[in-house]
């Protein structure tokens, strides 16, 4: 795979103003939105449909909370990278998303700044995992 790809992102958020400001600081990050969701079905079948290298889901949604799209994401590809957005700073709902894979979680109520350290540092982490997983996979 090409290493100068983008990083392919969809946002799973159903209050608009919150998606587009992280859509902003996604591609102020070098990455690129493929896909942004409204509710969890929307999500669910976005990310079927995109493969994307990472999603940004929030918790409470409409139709499909989070939860559900996380274990749903998870059962298509056990690797994929998942953070959650919540309001809530709720340790057992945060619990049961690191839980069920999610790689980590955001309150909505952080700065931008906040925002984009968070997302930037768990790009790093899961691409460095990624990077020696292939160093030790035999050849």
């Amino acid at each position: 795979m090409d290493q100068k790809r983008k990083a392919r992102v969809l946002i799973a958020e159903d209050e608009t103003h919150i998606r587009s400001l992280i859509a902003l600081i996604i591609t102020s990050l070098g990455a690129e939105v493929v896909a942004e969701a409204a509710d969890g079905e929307q999500a669910l079948s976005l990310y079927k449909l995109h493969r994307p290298d990472m999603v940004i889901l929030d918790i409470n949604m409409p139709k499909l909370d989070g939860i559900a799209v996380l274990k749903q994401i998870m059962a298509i590809n056990p690797r994929a990278l998942v953070v959650m957005l919540t309001s809530l700073n709720a340790l057992d709902v945060v619990k049961e998303c690191i839980d069920n894979g999610a790689w980590n979680y955001i309150l909505k109520n952080t700065t931008a700044e906040e925002l984009h350290m968070a997302i930037s540092a768990t790009w790093s982490e899961y691409m460095a995992e990624i990077k020696a997983a292939r160093e030790v996979a035999p050849s």
